[in-house]
C-alpha cells in the first residue's frame, strides 16, 4: 500500500477555519498530558476550546483509536539541496518527513555550495517555503566546512540558522572549535559536533571488532569517536559554549556525556535509530545499506545507548537521514558511501524497538523525538499547548507495516530497515494547521 502525498486542499484544517481532532488519546510530554480529549486548531495554531456557538461549525477529524502526538522535530537530516538533488531535494525530504510524522526538520549544511553564508541560507529557506514540513537550516561552523576559518555566526543567526555544524566532518583544530564555541555563545547557537578522529578511523568500513575480522574488513575503533568526544566536551566546559554530540554510538561516549552533564557542561546529545537497534553483527551479509558513519557498534554499545536515552544522558533521537543514490550503494562494500535514510521510519522504529518492549514509556519516546529536539534547537513545536503551532500527527499504535522501498517519499531508498515489519503507523500529519500527509486506506477487496 502506497500512502497518499500531501493534502493541499482547503478542507479539514484550513488556516482560517476552526477544526477539532476528536476522540483520540492526546499525549503531550511537555505538559505531562496523557488522556482522551479534543484538540482544537484555528489559524495554524492550537487553541483553547472556543465558545459553544462556534464549535458547531468546526470541521471534525475523528481520531478514534489513535494517538494524538506533537509533530516530531528531527535535528539532524541531510537533504541534499543545493548541489545533490539526485539524492534528495528539500521538497522530497519534506514529503518523507511528513510521511514519518516529522513536522520540523533541521537540515545539515553539507551541500554544494555549503550553507556557510547568509545568502545561501536564505536561498534554502526560500526554497523550503511551503514544503510538507518546516525546514530550518543548520549553518556551517567553518567556511566550506574546511575547518580553517570561522563563518559569520551573527550573520547566519540573523538569517535564520538554528545551529552550527560542519556536518559529517570533525573540527580537527581545537583552537578553531574553541573560538567557535566562544563566538556562538553571543547568539546562543548550539554547535553540533561530528566526533571522529580521522587519523584513527582512516580506511575503516565498520566497527573494529571480531565481526570485522571475520568479514575481512578494516575496522573503525570506538576510540576514534571517544577521544574526539572527550576533547570537545573539555572545550565546551572551558568556554561555556553549547555543544551537541550528534549520532553518539559508543558506551564510553555515553559515560563521557553523563559525567560532563554532572559537572554542568552545556552539552546535549542524540542517537540515531539505527545505532539504538542494529549492531555490527548485522553486517554479516555485506549489506551496504547498513554501512553508516559512525558505524554500527557492538551489542554492549547499543545497550549503553538505550540506557543513556532512558536516563536522559542522551536527550534526543535524530534520524541522521543521509540519502544515497543507487550507484553509491549498489557496489562493493568498501566502495559504498556510508549513510542511511531515516525520516520515514524513525518513529515506528522507536515505537517498535523501545516503547513496545518497555525500555521507554510512550511519553519518554515522544519527548526524545519531539519535545527535547525542539528545545535544543530553540524552535517552535514539540508540544500541543494552546498558542503553539498546529504541528501534530495521528498515530495508530495497533497498525503494522513492512518497510518497502517502493513506498518511500525520499528520492533515495537506502534504508537499513527494508523488509522489516514495524508496529505503529502515522495516519495523518498536520503542519501549521494543514494536512501535509494522509495515509492511504487499504485497497478494497
Amino acid at each position: 500500500m502506497r500512502p497518499d502525498g500531501p493534502d493541499t486542499s482547503a478542507s479539514a484544517t484550513e488556516r482560517t477555519g476552526l477544526a477539532v481532532v476528536r476522540n483520540g488519546r492526546i499525549v503531550d510530554p511537555a505538559s505531562g498530558r496523557d488522556e482522551p480529549g479534543d484538540l482544537w486548531m484555528r489559524g495554524g495554531k492550537i487553541v483553547d476550546r472556543p465558545a459553544d456557538d462556534e464549535t458547531k461549525a468546526a470541521t471534525v477529524i475523528d481520531a478514534a483509536g489513535l494517538l494524538v502526538l506533537p509533530g516530531l522535530v528531527d535535528l539532524h537530516a541531510h537533504l541534499g539541496e543545493p548541489g545533490f538533488e539526485y539524492r534528495e531535494t528539500l521538497e522530497s525530504g519534506a514529503l518523507a518527513a511528513a510521511a514519518g510524522g516529522v513536522t520540523t526538520v533541521a537540515c545539515m549544511p553539507d551541500t554544494d555550495p555549503a550553507i556557510d553564508d547568509g545568502p545561501t541560507l536564505e536561498y534554502v529557506r526560500e526554497r523550503a517555503a511551503g514544503a510538507a514540513a518546516r525546514i530550518h537550516p543548520i549553518a556551517a561552523v567553518t567556511a566550506e566546512r574546511r575547518g580553517e576559518r570561522l563563518t559569520e555566526a551573527g550573520e547566519l543567526a540573523e538569517a535564520g540558522a538554528v545551529a552550527l555544524s560542519d556536518a559529517g566532518r570533525p573540527i580537527r583544530n581545537p583552537a578553531i572549535l574553541r573560538r567557535a564555541l566562544e563566538y556562538s555563545r553571543m547568539f546562543d547557537l548550539p554547535i553540533l559536533v561530528h566526533c571522529e578522529d580521522p587519523s584513527l578511523s582512516a580506511g575503516g568500513h565498520m566497527h573494529e571488532g571480531s565481526h570485522a575480522t571475520r568479514l575481512g574488513l578494516k575496522g573503525i575503533p570506538s576510540i576514534a569517536e571517544e577521544t574526539a568526544v572527550a576533547r570537545d566536551l573539555m572545550l565546551a566546559e572551558w568556554t561555556g559554549g553549547r555543544i551537541h554530540v550528534t549520532h553518539a554510538s559508543t558506551a564510553v561516549t555515553v559515560d563521557l556525556i553523563r559525567s560532563a552533564k554532572q559537572r554542568g557542561v552545556r552539552v546535549t546529545a542524540d542517537a540515531s535509530p539505527h545505532h539504538l537497534v542494529l549492531t555490527d553483527e548485522s553486517l554479516s551479509a555485506y549489506d551496504t545499506h547498513l554501512k553508516v558513519n559512525p558505524p554500527l557498534r557492538s551489542k554492549a554499545d547499543v545497550e549503553a545507548l538505550r540506557a543513556g536515552l532512558a536516563d536522559g544522558t542522551i536527550d534526543a533521537v535524530a534520524s541522521d537521514h543521509t540519502p544515497r543514490s543507487v550507484d553509491e550503494k549498489y557496489t562493493e562494500f568498501q566502495e559504498a558511501l556510508p549513510g542511511a535514510t531515516g525520516l520515514e521510519t524513525m518513529l515506528a522504529v522507536v515505537f517498535t524497538e523501545l516503547v513496545r518492549p518497555g525500555l521507554l514509556t510512550l511519553g519518554e519516546g515522544i519527548r526524545a523525538l519531539s519535545t527535547a529536539p525542539a528545545g535544543i534547537l530553540g524552535v517552535e513545536g514539540g508540544n500541543l499547548a494552546p498558542g503553539g503551532p498546529a504541528d501534530l500527527l495521528l498515530f495508530d499504535p495497533d497498525g503494522t507495516w513492512t518497510v518497502d522501498r517502493a513506498s518511500f517519499r525520499s528520492r533515495s531508498v537506502n534504508s537499513p530497515f527494508t523488509g522489516r515489519t514495524l508496529e505503529g503507523c502515522v495516519t495523518l500529519t498536520i503542519v501549521g494547521g494543514r494536512v501535509s500527509y494522509r495515509r492511504a486506506e487499504p485497497d478494497s477487496p
